[in-house]
């Protein structure tokens, strides 16, 4: 099982939170400063930011394998849109490293959205 943080489209009640189906949702969760969202096409890409104070907010889920190799197939791993890594959470989550996908390609142009992907 992997623990999976969540901020744009497979968060609960977005476009995407199907393939989260049969997972466990572990609750909402923060990461600790230091990444930020960019708005990419419809949907919001997570990066690294040394100048940010604040978290990422989503969630925390527990996939297993096979999830897991749907969603890199779905956030393009492949293709080098998205890399998967490691984050640290803030409490309550603190302890629980998780895994999460961090957008991988230019940014040139595109708008800084701050800590929240609003639905």
């Amino acid at each position: 099982m992997t623990r999976l943080f969540v901020y744009g489209t497979l968060k609960r009640g977005a476009k995407n939170n199907a393939h989260l189906e049969g997972q466990r949702f572990l609750g909402e969760a923060v990461t600790v400063p230091g990444y930020v969202l960019y708005g990419l096409f419809g949907y919001p890409g997570m990066v690294r930011a040394a100048d940010v104070t604040a978290g990422v907010t989503g969630e925390l889920w527990e996939i297993d394998d096979d999830c897991l190799r749907n969603l890199d197939r779905l956030e393009g791993l492949a293709e080098g849109l998205y890399t998967r890594e490691a984050v640290q959470l803030e409490p309550p989550f603190a302890s629980h490293r998780a895994q999460s996908y961090l957008y991988h390609r230019s940014l040139e142009g595109r708008p800084r959205l701050g800590s929240t992907w609003k639905l």
